[in-house]
C-alpha cells in the first residue's frame, strides 16, 4: 500500500494532513523563514539554506528573499537559476527547472491542485509536475499551472496564466498564455 508522500508524488488523490506531509511542510516553513529573515550580506547562511531546502541546484541558484515553498524536496534546478523577490512554488509534485532561467518577482508555479467535487475537495488534494525548459524567462507576476511544460528559450510574459504547454523558443503572453511569436532573441 502507497503511503501519502508516494501517491502525491505520483499525482494520485492523497491526504495532505498526513503526519509526514504536515512534518516536511513544516521543515519548509521553517526553513523559508529562515531564509526570508536573512540580511543580503549574509549570502554563505542563504546558500547552505537553499542546498538544505532543495531537491537539488541549491549550490547556483540565486534567490531574492521572501520564497515560499510546500516542501521544497521536489524543486530540481539546473544551473544559475535566478528567483526575484516573492516567488511561489507550490511543490506537492516534481517543479524541474532547466539552466538559465530566470523568474520575476511573484511568480508562482504551481504543481498542487484540488478535485472539482467539492466532497472529494474536502480530505483529498492531487498534483501535476511542472517541467521548464533552459534559458527560460517568466516575467514578473505569472502564474503557471499544474502540469504544464514550457520549452527551453521561451519568454513568458508578465502577467500571463500558463494553463497549458508552451514550446521551445516563443514569445507568450496573456490569460490564457498563448504563443505570439518566435523568440528572435534566441541565440
Amino acid at each position: 500500500m502507497k503511503t501519502e508522500k508516494q501517491k502525491m508524488l505520483a499525482g494520485e488523490l492523497y491526504d495532505a494532513l498526513d503526519e509526514e506531509l504536515v512534518t516536511a511542510r513544516m521543515r519548509a516553513r521553517d526553513l523559508c523563514h529562515d531564509l526570508n529573515m536573512s540580511r543580503e550580506r549574509e549570502q554563505d547562511k542563504r546558500r547552505r539554506i537553499l542546498q538544505e531546502l532543495l531537491g537539488g541546484g541549491g549550490d547556483t541558484v540565486w534567490m531574492q528573499p521572501p520564497f515560499y515553498c510546500d516542501y521544497g524536496t521536489n524543486i530540481y534546478l539546473g544551473e544559475r537559476v535566478y528567483f526575484n523577490f516573492n516567488c511561489v512554488v507550490l511543490d506537492v509534485c516534481e517543479v524541474k527547472i532547466g539552466d538559465f532561467c530566470f523568474f520575476g518577482p511573484a511568480v508562482q508555479i504551481y504543481a498542487a491542485t484540488h478535485p472539482v467535487d467539492p466532497v472529494l475537495r474536502r480530505t483529498q488534494e492531487f498534483g501535476k509536475p511542472v517541467t521548464i525548459g533552459s534559458d527560460v524567462w517568466v516575467g514578473g507576476g505569472a502564474i503557471i499551472c499544474p502540469g504544464v511544460t514550457i520549452g527551453s528559450g521561451t519568454v513568458i510574459g508578465a502577467g500571463s496564466v500558463v494553463t497549458r504547454d508552451i514550446p521551445d523558443g516563443v514569445v507568450a503572453v496573456g490569460n490564457p498564455c498563448r504563443p505570439t511569436c518566435r523568440n528572435v532573441g534566441r541565440g
